[in-house]
């Protein structure tokens, strides 16, 4: 499921706007990401890809990832030469991670921190 380009932060409240019918009663959304025309946005209860397909984008596939379903996962941070940031999560049943790639601008760490307190629990 890897996508391409990198993610860039975007405002988690016009998110919790944009997706809000695909949020559960209370569900918050702490962090979100554009990537390319997909999205990605993390809540207090999962992980949620948006994935556009096809030529006009209007087919979308939406991933919905429990905390409780993530078995680890990394971030790399973005060095000299290497602009990027990483993060790859593996998923309970998956052998292979799900990776996405975020522009320099993106607090990897943010991410980090957000997956850590509620994939820890």
């Amino acid at each position: 499921m890897a996508l391409f380009g990198n993610a860039h932060a975007i405002d988690p409240a016009q998110a919790q706007q944009d997706y809000a019918r695909l949020l559960g009663q209370g569900e918050q959304v702490h962090a979100a990401y554009l990537l390319i025309r997909d999205t990605i946005f993390l809540t207090d209860r999962r992980l949620v890809l948006v994935d556009k397909q096809g030529i006009t984008g209007k087919k979308v596939e939406y991933h919905s990832i429990p905390y409780r379903s993530i078995t680890h996962f990394a971030v790399e941070t973005a060095g000299t030469f290497d602009l990027d940031a990483e993060l790859k999560i593996w998923i309970s049943g998956s052998p292979v991670p799900v990776q996405k790639t975020f522009t320099k601008g993106v607090d990897i760490y943010e991410v980090q921190a957000i997956l850590t307190q509620f994939v820890a629990k």
